[in-house]
């Protein structure tokens, strides 16, 4: 897989044995990168601008490094870590509010990040380069089956919360105690109606402007960050 940027570059080289290659753009000038390039030992190839936008459809920013391909965590990692917070994809498909969201997971401290095997975004090099990186540092699952995984978390004692602006209570009223799995529904459909009878609460965002709904990753973030206040 390639990945590239300079923020991603620098997570990954913190855990060099996952890079096979770096490909670096000709007078590439960032210092803290270089030295860290050097001290991996890692084969690297000097490249014009126009033969490493070849090989990544983005702004590199004159690195691209070939990386071994994600590897998924298994989800009953997280199942009986003490007060857990676990973030449940519903067939997300934006590839740019996946990593939004694993980068604002990283940020905030969440157990891990569960997403369903078909239908939906998957990791790759867009997702890792708007995470900025922080996906190095986030367990992410992968299922085939999504209410069956929201009932082995509940039979394991998490709280499931979904989210819609229907049949649904103030985020805010909501008591976040206990190991919690928060569920981001599909940017047009929300959640799907199986996943949504499995949840125990469903949060709103109220809305005071004309737009009755935000962007997944900007709910993600107002919601989590909600979570982890009332913990403490």
């Amino acid at each position: 897989m390639l990945v590239y940027g300079k923020n991603v570059a620098e997570e990954f080289l913190k855990k060099s044995e996952k890079i096979r290659k770096i490909y670096l753009q000709e007078n590439f000038r960032d210092k803290n990168l270089i030295f860290a390039i050097e001290k991996s030992k890692i084969p690297v190839k000097i490249m014009t601008k126009m033969e490493l936008e070849q090989l990544a459809n983005g702004n590199h920013q004159g690195i691209i490094l070939d990386v071994e391909d994600f590897s998924y965590t298994d989800y009953e990692d997280f199942l009986d870590v003490e007060d857990a917070v676990v973030v449940i994809l519903d067939h997300l498909e934006d590839p740019h509010n996946l990593g939004a969201i694993i980068r604002t997971c990283e940020a905030a401290g969440v157990t891990g990040i569960i997403l369903p095997k078909n239908r939906g975004a998957q990791v790759n090099a867009t997702v890792i380069k708007t995470s900025a990186g922080a996906i190095t540092n986030v367990p992410i699952s992968m299922v085939v089956n999504l209410p069956t995984t929201i009932q082995k978390l509940k039979d394991h004692g998490f709280w499931i919360v979904g989210t819609d602006m229907v049949n649904s209570q103030d985020y805010r009223e909501i008591s976040y105690s206990g190991k919690i799995a928060l569920v981001i529904g599909n940017e047009g459909e929300g959640m799907s109606r199986l996943v949504k009878e499995s949840c125990d609460f469903i949060a709103r965002i109220p809305m005071r402007g004309k737009i009755n709904s935000l962007n997944a990753s900007v709910a993600a973030g107002i919601l989590i960050y909600e979570i982890f206040r009332q913990k403490g």
